[in-house]
């Protein structure tokens, strides 16, 4: 997908891991990514395809700057928090950042006059399925902080279309993994919290083991399952809504996932598989907030953003995701 005319768009978090995979897709489409990032869990050197701006979203006068130094005529919203388990043991650094952060954010758009939001939510606000896969109109209920954070964050955008004319895509991602399949960038996080990148670590030697949280959840093997999707899928995806908004389409949201699940052992098996790298893994307790399925139902996607993952195969999740965790 390719642009006709250059046009500058404002990734905050873009110095993230699926922030800065999508600022390296805006750029290939001919567009200016601007990234705004704190640099809090993202990294300088992950700012490759146009300027960077460390600041935080709460910073008023800094968006300010930001919108009359760029101009941006779009914005594509990252920047979170985005631990389950400390949304639990620390809510209000989540509903700080991603709740007040995002109101912050969309007061700057309305005050320059900028319309158009890609939002990266998460399929945490559908809190514990009641059927899988999960279709976009089933009951929103969260069960942790930082699902109920980006939730209020989608209540807000609706509000602010009602009230000031704002266009936006409301983007629920289920689990992100893999890696730039160039090996470019990748998935770095201090402290690490993902699974694949967490067995790779114990692969490699990294960290004496993996711990697989809860083994008695109501699957075939008693671990958890997820639907993982690689990160350049997701890019795709940023960038297909942009278009699609730029073309008309209404506000709603959409699911990105494969509609393929995945457990842990599963996960930690194919790590082995590929890497020909004993895991050494040990069971842990459940972790509060967890829940035992996660899988997308991502339709509406493919119907109405003409997406489709090409890259999301777990097998080559993993390795993309192998590739760059060898260069770290």
């Amino acid at each position: 997908m390719t642009s006709k005319t250059t046009e500058t768009i404002l990734v905050t978090g873009g110095a993230g891991f699926i922030g800065s995979h999508t600022c390296k897709a805006l750029a290939q489409a001919g567009m200016v990514p601007v990234t705004l990032d704190n640099l809090v869990n993202g990294h300088r050197s992950a700012v490759k395809w146009g300027p960077l701006t460390v600041g935080d979203i709460n910073d008023h006068a800094c968006l300010a700057r930001v919108m009359r130094q760029y101009q941006p005529t779009a914005v594509i919203h990252f920047a979170a928090y985005a631990s389950v388990g400390e949304s639990m043991t620390d809510p209000g650094k989540y509903y700080r950042n991603n709740m007040a952060g995002s109101l912050s954010l969309l007061e700057a758009m309305r005050d320059f006059g900028v319309k158009d939001l890609v939002f990266s939510s998460t399929a945490a606000v559908y809190g514990i399925p009641s059927r899988s896969p999960i279709p976009e109109d089933h009951p929103l209920n969260p069960i942790n902080p930082y699902g109920w954070s980006k939730l209020m964050m989608e209540r807000m955008m609706r509000d602010f279309a009602a009230a000031h004319g704002l266009r936006f895509i409301a983007l629920r991602y289920f689990n992100a993994a893999g890696g730039d399949p160039s090996s470019e960038i990748g998935e770095r996080h201090d402290p690490e919290t993902h699974l694949i990148p967490l067995v790779l670590d114990a692969a490699m030697g990294r960290r004496a083991n993996v711990t697989i949280f809860g083994h008695d959840y109501p699957t075939l093997d008693g671990s958890c399952i997820r639907d993982y999707i690689h990160v350049s899928d997701l890019a795709d995806a940023h960038l297909r809504a942009l278009h699609y908004l730029r073309a008309g389409g209404k506000e709603q949201a959409f699911n990105l996932g494969t509609g393929q699940g995945y457990s842990v052992k599963e996960v930690v098996a194919a790590v082995q598989r590929i890497t020909n790298k004993k895991v050494p893994a040990v069971i842990g307790p459940r972790r509060e907030g967890d829940p035992p399925e996660l899988v997308a139902d991502p339709t509406r996607a493919r119907l109405i953003l003409d997406w489709t993952p090409t890259r999301s195969s777990l097998d080559t999740i993993i390795t993309h995701a192998w590739n760059f965790r060898r260069k770290t």
